[in-house]
């Protein structure tokens, strides 16, 4: 892991789930990633079995041109590479594995910019994983968000062990993890709930964690 974001988020998340694979969706408070939040996203799996976007953060979104919702993640990459971010989103949702992919991203005008992608998992029971993530730009050219990247292509992947992953990280960037009951301000879902925004992501309250 080598930017402040990708680092941030993952001791978010690894204080968060206290030793256990991995935090329940429902833990995972917006207004203490806030900073992050605009490159973040969440993975759901469809009815296929695919992994698509849950939400996506509004300049990863406009990194790509477009709103990425509801879109299968392996969309975003190159024809080579789309069997392989499939099968690391699927690690993530169903095994609980964590994953580091450093790529490059090719737009409609030829230009190509670096980006690093994490992935983490999130205990949403069997019926609904979940896999939270956040995918940012190595450098931010003037560019980037007016040029559409059309096709990603990855570079170099790695599996991270989490219980020895902080032993590398000690010097990198923390964030204070929240309490662990659940609050208004919970990424969740469920039939009925109600929607507000908060800053790039949409939260919907009153859902329930199967």
């Amino acid at each position: 892991m080598k930017l402040d974001g990708t680092i941030a988020l993952f001791q978010y998340w690894d204080r968060l789930r206290n030793g256990r694979p991995a935090p329940r969706r429902a833990e995972i408070e917006p207004a203490d990633i806030k900073s992050m939040l605009a490159d973040t996203f969440i993975l759901e799996q469809d009815s296929r079995g695919a992994a698509v976007f849950r939400l996506a953060g509004t300049r990863l979104c406009a990194a790509y041109g477009r709103e990425l919702k509801g879109f299968a993640f392996s969309s975003l990459w190159a024809g080579r590479d789309q069997s392989l971010a499939a099968r690391l989103a699927a690690g993530a949702l169903r095994e609980k594995s964590v994953s580091v992919t450093n790529f490059e991203g090719i737009t409609q005008q030829g230009r190509s910019c670096g980006f690093e992608l994490l992935l983490l998992p999130l205990e949403g029971g069997v019926d609904s994983p979940r896999s939270l993530g956040s995918l940012a730009p190595v450098e931010k050219p003037y560019w980037l968000g007016n040029d559409p990247i059309l096709e990603s292509r990855i570079d170099s992947m790695r599996i991270v062990d989490p219980d020895r992953e902080p032993l590398f990280l000690k010097n990198g960037p923390a964030i204070t993890v929240p309490s662990l009951v659940p609050s208004a301000g919970t990424l969740s879902s469920g039939q009925g709930a109600k929607r507000r925004r908060f800053k790039h992501l949409v939260v919907i309250e009153g859902g329930r964690d199967k």
